[in-house]
């Protein structure tokens, strides 16, 4: 029986502020954290609800459940143990990592929370900032089904769709082979834009092609005339973190021994295009960045 009503929350970013927001309209009473003061400060005045900001260690004991939501492992494991947030939480408690970490790294943290008496599940999530706020992101799950089921409540306030997709570290896996397909796809489409602008064809109407054709997909139906034409670039996801994401799954195709000839070359693109980056860049904006005189070489 699920009896989580206190959460603990950790990152409170682009994505992590409508979630933790939406737990909060939800009726749970959190305790969060995030590495910018006057972030919190700004939450607790802007989001209703019975909010605390973890001001010592010791309020991490409240938690029933703690999630994070942070760039990357290194910061997770940092908070967790390194800090030690992990053991000033109760036994039993429940630690849900909605961050995009690495997968190898991800069941190593699990084995260790585990020996600690803590359980433990993945969840990273899909859909931007526009189904953060929404409360409609996919959530992918690994771990065990029973901590899940305890997380259920909470994960239902984020997302629409949760998927099981396997033990510790699967989540996170299916998370960064997601956004590596998302990626791949993105720069074959802008690449097919720009050739047929080149040709003379009209890019909004390549784009109804595409839609009414084989090669629609997300980026066409969602952010080519949204972002990448209107010039706006505002989907709410960075290009350094595409670019991460896809570094992420390459790391992991390549400890299974597998090859993976376009996925290194989209690596390269994106990797190209982050080191050109600044921290804001939208990932659309690599429409720009593949034309004329901004042309990645």
């Amino acid at each position: 029986m699920n009896n989580i009503k206190t959460v603990g929350f950790i990152g409170l970013g682009q994505m992590g502020w409508p979630m933790a927001s939406r737990l909060a309209a939800a009726g749970f009473a959190l305790v969060i954290q995030d590495a910018d003061p006057v972030r919190m400060n700004d939450f607790c005045k802007q989001v209703n609800g019975l909010i605390k900001v973890a001001e010592s260690d010791s309020a991490w004991a409240e938690v029933d459940a703690l999630i994070t939501m942070l760039p990357n492992s290194k910061i997770v494991e940092k908070v967790l143990l390194d800090s030690g947030v992990a053991r000033q939480l109760r036994p039993g408690t429940l630690l849900i990592d909605m961050s995009s970490s690495e997968p190898i790294c991800t069941r190593s943290l699990a084995t260790t929370l585990r020996e600690s008496g803590l359980a433990f599940i993945d969840a990273p999530v899909s859909g931007g900032v526009k189904g953060a706020v929404a409360g409609t992101l996919a959530v992918m799950v690994g771990g065990e089904i029973e901590d899940l089921e305890r997380a259920r409540d909470l994960l239902d306030c984020i997302g629409k769709n949760i998927f099981h997709v396997g033990q510790a570290g699967a989540g996170h896996a299916a998370k960064a082979l997601n956004n590596y397909v998302s990626a791949a796809t993105l720069l074959i489409t802008v690449e097919a834009l720009h050739a047929a602008e080149e040709f003379g064809i009209d890019p909004l109407m390549m784009t109804d092609v595409l839609n009414a054709s084989s090669g629609r997909s997300n980026t066409t139906e969602n952010k080519v005339k949204q972002f990448m034409l209107s010039g706006t670039y505002g989907s709410g996801f960075s290009l350094k973190l595409m670019a991460k994401d896809v570094r992420i799954a390459m790391n992991l195709i390549e400890a299974q021994r597998q090859l993976a000839p376009l996925g290194r070359s989209s690596l390269t693109v994106w990797e190209q295009g982050a080191s050109v980056a600044d921290a804001g860049t939208d990932h659309t904006e690599m429409y720009a960045l593949l034309s004329g005189k901004d042309k990645i070489k």
